[in-house]
């Protein structure tokens, strides 16, 4: 029964729904009418009537998952993506496995999800800082446009990268309806660098594609490539010749910060950034004229370039000389890396272009400003945006497009907020030869529209709307050249590729060119001066280039390498802050604190007390400090008390010399999830190197635990400590029984896991301060341990030099004699048949002995509700925020347990659609949510008594261990000895 258009022409049930406080069960009576609505955007277009529940959508069963082919995009990530649904409500992202390219999702890709339901979202247009409507907008926007295209002052749109096909041709239409129109692409951490040196060297203005799986030497030169220095996630690439082997690659990373690749690598070596760039020179100078550099581990180096040859690939970060020199070792050299044709076409940075736009905005030659999807006051040097502010001003017409308040919004004449991601329709162009659509798989939540629809109004173009002109685009220009044959073909997959085009540029094939005279005169011999520092700009995993700040996710996900949640701050050597009396230290509940200090330059205070971290690894004389924080727009930010680092990124230059810095009597408390640094002599994570792997047995580098006893020294598996259980094995072959194993030398430490972990099973953010108390809820942490020259029982003192990383993903082991099950005074922890060990939350009195009793401590305590809590503002306590739970796993309440359940509710489902189908389950079906979001395949899950599934190989493999075997618990997860190629040749 559909309703009349009078009745519902004003309504929004949404916007109703929030102006009151609403239960749980209110909110699932409100889905139940408002679900088929917003349901229909996920694969048609505008919906323009809403329909009772009781007429059920074709597309929707109630407790059936939909999955849509979509590509997350903003200002820093892309991603191709499944979205999954539930009654109409995006509830999850997981990796969109057809695509060939960017198929990965990074914790910030899956946290964008949140992101959707940001209740401080902007939810209608705002003319001169008050209310208005979408009519007097478009009128008031096009009067002024039609105004200044008769003056010859610029129409100019400021926006981020945006590699869309369909919106380029939008542009080139709006342009011939004012042609002094102009496209500046700024990004907040700019690519323009790395693009010119790519123009320079190979003839193309765009970001080189390195594939790594037959690479058996990576030399990289402060790039952090399992990072964010390449657009897209190497790390899947990265680890496909880590499996050791005789070919196994090998890993040398020089660097100033201790970052992820550095962890992961075989040989690390610290330096200064000036120090580092003079080592790639001479390792240049070495391959191209044979000079011999003076440094014994530059020769080494130089030396196994040459010798491996083309199996060899060269990064480098920094300026564009870096660049350059990398890009031509690799040319020289004939790396395979480069063999592919194939080009990175997500980011378009142009420093050039963007500087040319300042020198107009201070003559005053721009008569209309439109920015999109990007804060310049915010992200700008302060060298740049002391003045940028009143020149904005004195525009006649400024447009901001974006989806929340910012610091340029403050002073922007006209806010028009544009949807979600989730929201849009679009389409990107991320590689050579590879597009992707973007499809709403929600309807719009609040009064927004898409920057293609308003370039379509204001440009009094013939185009319904952006979705018809996307498709005609599609079906003109893409899908005769695709692999595909329909426009709904290609949004089932999601993306496809160009087929039969044959590439014009060829990495070494692109002509000839005199460099060789000039290389003499780019390093900069700079003396280093005892009381100035170096100081390296970076991007942390969670926070990118912190578009996403005011997502809880992100805040609370802990920093691989610090562990640190909720701040950024600035790392430093032990040596140098020994030199400068700077310390951390650990309070009596064992919570860490630090000293802080002020970041000067030329004499000049940029930034006033930020925290110091005393970071092992770092290189003496360099400091590092992370991106993304210090914004004051949202509620997070009077949470988290981070700096803004974009204040001292002068010329775009992630290397800032001549730094000094001053201690200040300010203490920081840090929110810091792990305080213990070493295993202290405890073989918990099992490693060797290569050579040792290959030549001696299994019992020489994966020696099995065994427990004394009165029979002598027997294998766990050999001892019972239920005498009445003598059948459990039997009864274990019996079904299915799961098991989840780690390989340590896959897991690069991303953090991933958690974030798809959090997303699946309703995990709460706490906070800064129960951070602080070490009450994290994370269901799954991955620890991080410092090494040096494989033997983990050191000195903290010795620490800091030549050290060596390793993680390790810890959750629940679901052990079949777990010591958790045993003290529980209520049965409220029990073990299922399936070898799941699992929590009757209706049980659970919260005595905490089974916590107590856990050797593994993944078991998590509610010490509130953090549901419906304002002291816990977060996405769980407001009625939007809810829209993205899980509804087939239970919000956990005050005084409950709660830990890891190997998502059993996945596992449960994939059975009972098997069943339904009559047949039996594949190997792979079974998924949990951190192994299907893992990049690196590091997480393997399954039924063991499948002796045809992958899970079953993992485990049977020799390097296979399980953590703690020898206390005779049995669990059921296990992880596969690291090794490190790090032998000398």
């Amino acid at each position: 029964m559909k309703l009349k258009n009078k009745k519902i022409k004003n309504y929004n049930p949404i916007k109703d729904i929030l102006k009151e406080k609403t239960s749980r069960r209110d909110f699932l009576k409100w889905i139940g009418f408002s679900t088929a609505s917003v349901t229909l955007a996920a694969c048609k277009g505008p919906v323009i009537q809403s329909i009772p529940y009781i007429v059920k959508p074709s597309s929707i069963t109630p407790g059936i998952p939909n999955y849509y082919a979509s590509t997350m995009i903003d200002s820093f990530d892309i991603g191709c993506i499944l979205v999954k649904t539930r009654e109409g409500r995006p509830i999850k992202i997981e990796p969109n496995s057809t695509s060939k390219y960017f198929n990965t999702t990074s914790a910030r890709i899956q946290s964008s999800l949140l992101s959707l339901y940001n209740e401080e979202r902007l939810k209608y247009p705002f003319l001169k800082g008050k209310k208005s409507s979408w009519k007097k907008i478009d009128d008031y926007i096009i009067q002024h446009l039609e105004s200044i295209s008769k003056t010859n002052k610029d129409i100019i749109f400021l926006s981020s990268s945006f590699p869309s096909f369909s919106t380029k041709k939008l542009i080139q239409n709006f342009k011939n309806i004012y042609p002094n129109t102009k496209w500046i692409t700024y990004d907040a951490i700019s690519y323009s660098k790395v693009l010119d040196a790519s123009e320079k060297i190979f003839g193309v203005r765009a970001f080189p594609f390195f594939n790594l799986e037959k690479s058996e030497l990576i030399v990289s030169f402060d790039a952090d490539f399992l990072g964010d220095w390449c657009p897209e996630n190497m790390g899947k690439r990265y680890v496909t010749n880590r499996n050791p082997s005789k070919s196994m690659s090998q890993h040398i990373q020089i660097e100033s910060n201790m970052s992820i690749s550095g962890a992961n690598a075989d040989v690390r070596i610290a330096k200064r950034p000036s120090e580092i760039k003079k080592m790639l020179f001479e390792i240049y100078q070495k391959i191209f004229f044979g000079k011999e550099p003076k440094d014994r581990s530059i020769r080494k180096i130089a030396s196994l370039i040459e010798e491996i040859g083309s199996k060899s690939v060269v990064f480098a970060d920094g300026d564009q000389d870096s660049y350059e020199l990398s890009f031509l070792i690799n040319k020289k050299i004939n790396s395979d890396a480069l063999k592919n044709d194939k080009y990175i076409l997500s980011k378009e940075s142009n420093d050039k272009n963007f500087k040319k736009f300042l020198e107009d905005l201070e003559k005053e030659k721009i008569g209309c400003l439109f920015i999109h999807n990007t804060d310049p006051l915010y992200s700008l040097p302060l060298s740049i945006s002391k003045n940028i502010k009143r020149f904005i001003k004195k525009i006649p017409l400024t447009v901001s497009l974006s989806t929340s308040q910012d610091d340029t919004n403050e002073i922007i004449d006209v806010l028009t907020p544009i949807p979600h991601w989730m929201e849009s329709w679009g389409d990107t162009n991320p590689i050579t030869d590879t597009f992707t659509l973007i499809q709403p798989t929600i309807q719009q939540i609040f009064d927004t529209r898409q920057l293609q629809d308003s370039l379509i109004i204001w440009g009094k173009m013939k185009y319904k709307d952006y979705y018809n002109f996307l498709k005609e685009t599609w079906e003109k220009n893409i899908i005769p050249k695709s692999n595909v044959s329909s426009f709904h073909e290609a949004l089932f997959h999601g993306v496809v590729q160009i087929k039969n085009k044959k590439s014009n540029n060829n990495f070494f094939n692109i002509g000839k060119r005199k460099r060789k005279e000039c290389r003499y005169k780019l390093i900069d011999y700079q003396k280093k001066s005892e009381n100035n520092f170096e100081l390296r700009l970076y991007t942390k995993i969670s926070m990118g280039d912190g578009y996403q700040y005011n997502n809880p996710w992100l805040q609370e996900l802990p920093d691989p390498i610090t562990r640190t949640t909720w701040d950024n701050y600035l790392t430093i050597s032990y040596s140098d802050a020994d030199k400068m009396q700077l310390k951390n230290w650990n309070e009596g509940d064992g919570s860490l604190n630090g000293n802080c200090v002020n970041l000067i330059k030329n004499n000049e205070i940029l930034i006033r007390d930020i925290p110091v971290f005393i970071q092992i690894g770092q290189a003496i004389g360099s400091l590092g400090l992370a991106f993304g924080y210090g914004q004051k727009n949202g509620k997070l930010s009077n949470l988290c008390n981070g700096k803004n680092a974009y204040k001292i990124y002068d010329n775009f230059c992630i290397i800032q010399k001549d730094i000094q810095i001053k201690k200040v009597n300010k203490i920081h408390k840090f929110s810091c999830i792990q305080l213990q640094n070493t295993t202290v002599g405890r073989n918990l994570i099992k490693e060797t190197d290569l050579d040792t792997f290959l030549t001696k047995n299994k019992e020489i580098w994966n020696e099995e635990e065994k427990i004394s006893t009165y029979k002598g020294m027997l294998s766990p598996q050999e001892i019972s400590i239920w005498n009445q259980n003598k059948n459990k094995e039997e009864k274990k072959k019996s079904g299915h029984h799961f098991n989840l194993s780690i390989d340590l030398n896959a897991c690069i430490g991303c953090g991933s896991c958690i974030i798809a972990c959090h997303s699946e099973n309703n995990v709460p953010v706490v906070g800064k301060e129960e951070i602080r108390k070490s009450r994290d809820m994370h269901w799954l942490r991955v620890d991080r341990y410092y090494s040096k020259s494989n033997q983990n029982n050191i000195d903290q003192e010795n620490i800091h030099d030549n050290t060596k990383v390793s993680f390790q993903p810890i959750m629940c082991q679901h052990c079949d004699y777990a010591p958790c099950e045993t003290v529980c005074p209520v049965g409220a922890t029990i073990h299922g048949k399936q070898g799941q060990n699992m929590m009757v939350y209706n049980r659970c009195v919260g005595t905490r002995y089974c916590a107590n009793n856990c050797p593994y401590k993944v078991r998590r305590f509610n010490w509130f509700n953090y549901s419906n809590n304002q002291k816990f503002d977060f996405n769980m306590n407001n009625t939007l925020g809810k829209m993205v739970l899980n509804p087939d796993v239970v919000v956990r309440t005050r005084g409950v347990m709660e830990k890891c359940s190997l998502c059993i509710q996945r596992t449960q489902y994939v059975i009972g659609i098997a069943k339904k189908e009559n047949r039996e389950i594949k190997d792979k079906e079974f998924e949990t949510a951190c192994s299907i979001s893992c990049p690196t395949n590091a997480i393997t899950f399954g039924d063991i008594n499948n002796e045809n599934s992958l899970i079953y190989e993992k485990i049977k493999n020799t390097r296979s261990y399980k953590l703690l075997d020898f206390i005779g618990i049995r669990p059921n997860v296990s992880y596969q000895v690291k090794i490190r190629n790090d032998k000398k040749k």
